[in-house]
């Protein structure tokens, strides 16, 4: 299915019928990652599944988007549907999508449950050679981006970024790039404690891209969260232990 929102086409999928509840995926992934999910949800839901710009079936975005314009984007998407009540479950990238959300007074709905896979939203401390990176990266870029050198070697500065950023920045249109360096330098540890909805917080053992202590540290800053770890699973918790996953989220959804 397709909507037009600010202007982007926005590629959905909706199964089930009862109470909303949205799906939310992480950076540079696309709703396909949660349909299994989403199977089981709508045996007592309503789930609408989104791909986010620029991932997917979703138009990318003229501009570079902070936090503000996903929150934009993602409530009119939710707002499209009318839903008094929702229930969000955000992974990754979509965990900070759902926060802001969830700490929104603004908007014509309320989150009432909440499940936080893997989610992104606490900084991460940054170590000496972190700086390091950044200078030389900074260094390289100002460089090769210079007039005579890009004319010389027009193709050094996509290289030189690739080789220097993240497998999701590397892999990134310019625009996307731009939008990811906003998005994980927003430091949504102060709006934890503000959260009034339900909150269930899934995490991966072994998840290196937001690791376990992000999980902990949101444990303690919800009121009244709880935090279930899947054993000998990553950052993608939800696929490497599915039948768990699973039957973690019909308990806490009263599905079955």
């Amino acid at each position: 299915m397709e909507m037009v929102v600010g202007g982007l086409t926005v590629h959905y999928e909706v199964q089930g019928d009862g109470p909303y509840v949205f799906l939310l995926h992480g950076w540079g992934s696309n709703l396909s990652l949660f349909r299994d999910v989403a199977d089981t949800l709508s045996a007592r839901y309503r789930v609408v599944s989104l791909d986010f710009p620029g991932c997917g079936g979703t138009d990318e975005p003229d501009e570079p988007w902070g936090m503000d314009e996903y929150v934009r984007f993602t409530a009119s998407v939710i707002s499209s549907f009318s839903p008094d009540e929702i229930i969000l479950v955000g992974h990754s990238h979509g965990g900070r999508v759902a926060i802001r959300l969830a700490t929104d007074p603004g908007l014509p709905f309320t989150v009432t449950k909440m499940v936080l896979v893997d989610s992104a939203g606490i900084l991460p401390a940054r170590s000496f050679m972190y700086h390091v990176r950044v200078r030389t990266y900074k260094a390289g870029k100002a460089v090769l981006s210079s007039p005579p050198v890009a004319a010389m070697f027009p193709d050094a500065l996509a290289r030189f970024q690739s080789h220097m950023g993240s497998t999701d920045y590397s892999a990134a249109s310019p625009v996307m790039r731009a939008s990811l360096v906003k998005v994980v330098n927003a430091d949504l540890e102060p709006l934890l404690g503000s959260i009034t909805a339900e909150t269930l917080l899934v995490w991966g053992e072994l998840d290196a891209d937001t690791p376990l202590s992000d999980g902990q540290t949101m444990e303690k800053a919800i009121p009244g969260a709880g935090l279930v770890v899947l054993p000998g699973a990553g950052h993608y918790s939800f696929l490497d232990q599915a039948y768990t996953f699973r039957k973690v989220l019909e308990s806490f959804l009263q599905i079955g």
